[in-house]
């Protein structure tokens, strides 16, 4: 009888034991749970990108024509011509186009207003060349840091804030064990 009720406790205390949460994290699986949180809750940078009627006159605004016209070439934008005064020799010629987002730019627009739009301009990926660092806090929390490549958008040349210093950020999330999810990045 002794020797059953020691078989049943010891069952019973394997049981609880093996339900318990695994503690540790490893960098792959850190790597996996970093992974699965950019699907679904991408970086990225975004910029105010204008649209609509607009009106083209000096060297520096023809440039920004330019521009345009490399969306338009890939299909983000329709560049329709409304007006083109050109004065003859002389560069005070001015354009006015009616600017139209496409369907193929949807992807890339966050926010629309009526005449200006929240775009990306960057998205940042997971790099595959360096490895995830993490450090582990105590049992159930870990600081998991990554380096993300950039990815330029199309509209990148209308970030007026372009900083070309790096092609990556390294960016800390903070890892949470949970009895029913399991690891997850914690906000």
């Amino acid at each position: 009888m002794k020797r059953l009720t020691i078989y049943i406790a010891s069952i019973m205390i394997i049981g609880f034991t093996g339900c318990k949460p695994k503690a540790t994290i490893n960098q792959d699986e850190a790597g996996e749970v970093i992974t699965e949180y950019l699907n679904a809750n991408p970086e990225y940078k975004t910029t105010r990108f204008s649209f609509g009627e607009m009106k083209f006159n000096s060297t520096s605004e023809l440039f920004e024509l330019g521009k345009y016209k490399t969306l338009a070439s890939k299909g983000l934008v329709t560049l329709d011509l409304k007006e083109a005064k050109k004065k003859f020799l002389s560069s005070d010629s001015s354009f006015t186009y009616q600017i139209t987002l496409t369907e193929k730019a949807s992807p890339l627009v966050l926010k629309q207003d009526r005449d200006k739009a929240t775009v990306k301009v960057l998205e940042y990926v997971l790099a595959d060349s360096k490895p995830v660092n993490f450090e582990q806090v105590n049992s159930s929390t870990s600081k998991v840091t990554v380096s993300l490549k950039m990815k330029t958008t199309d509209f990148a040349p209308f970030d007026k804030e372009a900083n070309e210093n790096s092609n990556f950020i390294t960016k800390t999330y903070k890892l949470k064990l949970t009895k029913d999810e399991g690891w997850k990045v914690q906000r």
